[in-house]
């Protein structure tokens, strides 16, 4: 099975309290190495952006007012997870718009089966310490000089970095520039993707694998 590293971005901090998605980023790998699919929308939530949601993400009203809204893009987004194991850091955040939004609109729920919280994963191996993405990327020193602002693919790839340095495996790297086009709305942020892989080895895959069947629990909720 393969993986999707996921993250959102959104107006606020509660889907109840009327929040919604404003950018979804999935990118996926095989074994943790890149496969190069990655699926990236911005989202317009047909809603104002509150000035501390803005300072965080940096996207405005305005700049969102021309993009897709959700229902337009969550049948490509479906296919593209369909059958995968998604990894997410504070998963219950994320899952929570997402299922959100999914029910609004009358589709499958995303199940929490199929979902590895890497925070929980995190809080195992670092009881009592901040397991922020900020805090973990620090940690293993990953370079975080490009995360300005918060953004779902960029965050995505972060991740992936994190998760393979929480599994004690060699980092495969490969790189997110800020400089070029990557998807059908990267044009309006500036965002490229490319990648650098490097063969992880037979030892690294078999703790990936051990790790997934043994030591997560089933259900982090």
């Amino acid at each position: 099975m393969n993986e999707i590293f996921l993250d959102t971005e959104t107006t606020g901090l509660s889907f109840k309290d009327g929040h919604k998605i404003v950018e979804i980023a999935c990118i996926e790998t095989q074994d943790l190495i890149p496969t190069n699919k990655v699926f990236h929308k911005l989202i317009n939530p047909k809603r104002d952006v509150p000035d501390d949601a803005y300072k965080i993400h940096g996207f405005s009203r305005e700049f969102l007012d021309n993009k897709q809204i959700f229902s337009e893009i969550a049948d490509d987004f479906l296919k593209f997870i369909e059958g995968k194991k998604l990894i997410i850091h504070n998963a219950n955040f994320d899952l929570n718009f997402l299922n959100g939004e999914l029910g609004l609109i009358k589709k499958q729920l995303i199940n929490k089966d199929v979902v590895i919280d890497s925070l929980e994963v995190a809080r195992n191996k670092f009881p009592g310490l901040s397991n922020s993405l900020d805090a973990l990327c620090k940690r293993f020193d990953i370079d975080l000089s490009k995360r300005t602002k918060h953004n779902a693919l960029l965050d995505c790839e972060l991740l992936r970095e994190v998760y393979i340095n929480l599994l004690d495996a060699k980092e495969p790297k490969f790189n997110l520039s800020l400089s070029a086009q990557t998807s059908s709305d990267s044009k309006d942020k500036n965002i490229s993707y490319s990648k650098n892989i490097y063969q992880i080895s037979d030892f690294e895959l078999k703790n990936h694998k051990d790790f997934l069947k043994s030591e997560i629990k089933k259900n982090f909720y």
